[in-house]
């Protein structure tokens, strides 16, 4: 009989798919023929004290030989046994926008808590464990980086650079998606700009007010996802934190220019596949943009760094990392 490892994963939010959850069902399908694999999806959405507490019961309930948390809702593990769970972290970014006792109860609840209740931590980069390690203080060898596979959904298609008008792809509406530095950026820029996800008042305004041209999409497909990546000459990234960083594996994997952040986790994930440039300089960011789309010689480099860069990040190799946590467990109990 095959040992069954459960899968436990968030209830999104109205109704919307994640990349994380399309993630760790890849893994599930990679280690299905080695292991009984089952997904537990929390009953309610992560919010309040009661629903959280209900997901913490329901944890309870649904434990296999080995529990598997795979990001957001870090603190179901309570009442888990330790030695047979695995916890996840994304990232910690939520402690740079709180402080006081905000701060103090996320820093206990969120991350001490549940990183003290588990045999295994996995962070999804080393400056992602690096932070984690300050918040937390546990010991260094219970972190093992496990990076985000690249889907093999995003393949190499080639298509000329239009350097009289670049089409530039912007992932994410989020603050930290840094929208504000691009528009500010190309203001001078004669481009037109491909947004997806949700643009708030302000940058509307923005995009008005210097009368750029650009399309913004919310809620579309993984396949249309994929469809802008193709139809794009460049991807802007250039985030103020982010934990990994998928879209700049996804432009590299499809053939496409990336500008990105020198900061958080966006070098260890670029490597040598991007342009690196200060989120908060705009007139930086400018520049960079410009010598992507003006220096042929340059962008071509690191676009075939891009399809090199991406060979880092392969998913059966990452799955054979997971295998092997999985596999220290059940040989311990």
């Amino acid at each position: 009989m095959q040992s069954e490892i459960h899968f436990f994963q968030r209830k999104p939010r109205d109704g919307k798919n994640y990349s994380l959850e399309q993630i760790f069902a890849d893994l599930r399908e990679r280690i299905k023929k080695d292991y009984s694999v089952k997904t537990i999806i929390c009953p309610f959405v992560s919010s309040g004290v009661l629903r959280r507490f209900a997901n913490i019961v329901h944890g309870c309930f649904n434990q296999g030989k080995v529990n598997h948390i795979t990001g957001d809702v870090n603190y179901i593990n309570l009442f888990m046994k330790k030695n047979r769970t695995i916890l996840t972290m994304l990232d910690c970014g939520i402690l740079l926008r709180t402080e006081g006792l905000k701060r103090w109860l996320l820093v206990n609840i969120w991350f001490k808590m549940p990183v003290a209740r588990s045999a295994y931590v996995t962070a999804i980069s080393k400056y992602t464990k690096k932070h984690l390690l300050e918040v937390t203080n546990c010991p260094e060898e219970k972190i093992k980086v496990i990076y985000v596979p690249i889907s093999e959904d995003f393949k190499r298609v080639e298509r000329p650079f239009n350097q009289q008008k670049p089409r530039i792809l912007q992932i994410g509406g989020a603050h930290n998606k840094n929208l504000i530095g691009l528009i500010e950026a190309v203001k001078n820029i004669d481009c037109k700009l491909s947004i997806i996800g949700s643009i708030n008042e302000q940058n509307k305004n923005l995009l008005e007010k210097y009368n750029i041209d650009y399309e913004n999409k919310i809620g579309i497909s993984s396949e249309q996802v994929i469809e802008e990546y193709i139809l794009c000459d460049l991807l802007f990234f250039v985030s103020t934190f982010e934990g990994f960083g998928m879209p700049i594996l996804e432009a590299n994997a499809v053939g496409r220019a990336v500008i990105t952040g020198n900061n958080s986790s966006m070098p260890e994930v670029a490597g040598n596949a991007a342009l690196l440039c200060n989120a908060n300089n705009y007139s930086e960011i400018e520049e960079g943009i410009n010598k992507l789309i003006h220096d042929e010689s340059f962008r071509n480099k690191l676009i075939e760094n891009g399809f090199e860069n991406v060979k880092r990040f392969n998913a059966d190799s990452i799955a054979n990392q997971y295998k092997e946590i999985y596999n220290q467990i059940l040989n311990k109990n």
